[in-house]
């Protein structure tokens, strides 16, 4: 079976993360949340990918490369200007034309029964099916309405109060027939915007697949720590890759880690967690469930880590405290300070002893803060500052 994933997105609502790597490249447990899509994707029996690429698409295909360690084939095509979500998929055209095809973005993290959904659609004459779940509150979503066949009458994006008529959310994951390339233009065009309701309006046959499990997209810092999150809760007990240094330390699973950790005396690790290589945790440290810490790492003595992702390369100075932060490569945090809830610190920043970071702050890239308190995001005019959009 075939599949399309879209990765051309600039990811920029997830800045500072996304200066140096595309949205798909983020990290999950440790590796490239595309990583585990394909994965996905593969033990479905979706074996025959096609990648749309745009924004640093070169580090997904470094990444993944032919596909054959997922066991599944990957071609790449390059969009030269934006073109949308249906644009990106008709630009594929010549790799899509020859039968049923998924379409599902790059940011996706998912648990979905694809090959049901593929059947679903094989059975139910549509030249589109979407995916739907439902959702407590659809705002931020395109709403469909249904009948008893699925057939889809009604389609409403980011309905206001008032507007929403149903709580079946487009999940943005699609199956299609070939023929639906020909309602899209070769320019800039979305799926949502634009083509649900061009068939509409044509009386085009399009239904919805009602989804069961997980699903979310890493579009922003929020969405993110709930898919690292999700992911942490599917281990199911503890593996140690290689040499592992503990001394009277306790370690309640479930855990991956990494070769080459070393965890020092009296410190508490509480999983699910995640560690990577050659990293190193000092003396009466806490680790508390769903935190993940890159390789390279170096946490010193009587600081505390509370649901965290920690990237590589940090390190974290004594007597810290960190609650639901994300911490780029290559970052130094000193000592008696206090990151809160929310924060996301760039690649390479500096901060001082004794500083606290204020709920939801973001800190750009190479950024030095040398004492005090950080109430509101701190720019380097050297990046882009932007933060709409895709």
């Amino acid at each position: 079976m075939k599949a399309c994933i879209m990765c051309g997105g600039a990811g920029t609502r997830l800045r500072p993360l996304t200066f140096e790597r595309p949205k798909p490249s983020i990290p999950l447990l440790n590796k490239p949340s595309v990583g585990h899509l394909v994965e996905h994707m593969s033990a479905n029996g979706f074996n025959d990918i096609i990648i749309t690429l745009g924004y640093l698409g070169h580090n997904i295909q470094e990444y993944l490369g032919d596909g054959s360690k997922f066991g599944v084939e990957v071609r790449y095509i390059y969009e030269k200007k934006k073109l949308g979500t249906a644009g990106s998929v008709k630009n594929a055209e010549a790799a899509l034309n020859d039968g049923p095809f998924l379409v599902v973005g790059g940011d996706h993290v998912m648990d979905f029964n694809l090959r049901e959904f593929y059947q679903f659609h094989r059975k139910n004459n549509s030249i589109l099916t979407v995916g739907v779940m439902s959702i407590d509150d659809p705002r931020e979503y395109g709403i469909l309405d249904i009948d008893v066949g699925n057939r889809v009458h009604r389609f409403k994006e980011k309905p206001s109060s008032g507007e929403i008529f149903s709580n079946l959310a487009s999940t943005g994951i699609y199956m299609c027939d070939p023929q639906v390339l020909d309602h899209i233009p070769k320019d800039r065009f979305d799926f949502a915007k634009d083509l649900f309701p061009k068939l509409l309006g044509v009386g085009e046959p399009f239904s919805a697949w009602m989804a069961r499990g997980h699903w979310n997209d890493i579009g922003n810092a929020t969405a993110y720590r709930q898919a690292s999150r999700w992911m942490l809760d599917n281990i199911r007990g503890t593996e140690i890759a290689g040499h592992f240094h503990i001394k009277d330390a306790r370690l309640n699973g479930p855990a991956l880690i990494g070769t080459d950790v070393t965890i020092g005396s009296n410190s508490a690790l509480v999983g699910p967690i995640v560690i990577g290589d050659n990293t190193t945790i000092g003396d009466s440290v806490l680790i508390s469930p769903y935190t993940t810490i890159g390789s390279d790492c170096h946490i010193d003595n009587h600081t505390s880590l509370l649901s965290g992702i920690i990237y590589d390369n940090v390190e974290i100075g004594a007597h810290t405290s960190v609650s639901g932060s994300v911490i780029d490569n290559g970052t130094v945090i000193g000592a008696h300070c206090v990151l809160e809830n929310n924060t996301v610190i760039g690649p390479r920043v500096t901060i001082g002893d004794s500083v606290t970071v204020h709920s939801g702050v973001s800190i750009w890239p190479e950024v030095i803060i040398e004492g005090g308190e950080v109430f509101k995001n701190l720019l380097n005019t050297a990046y882009d500052t932007h933060t709409d959009g895709s």
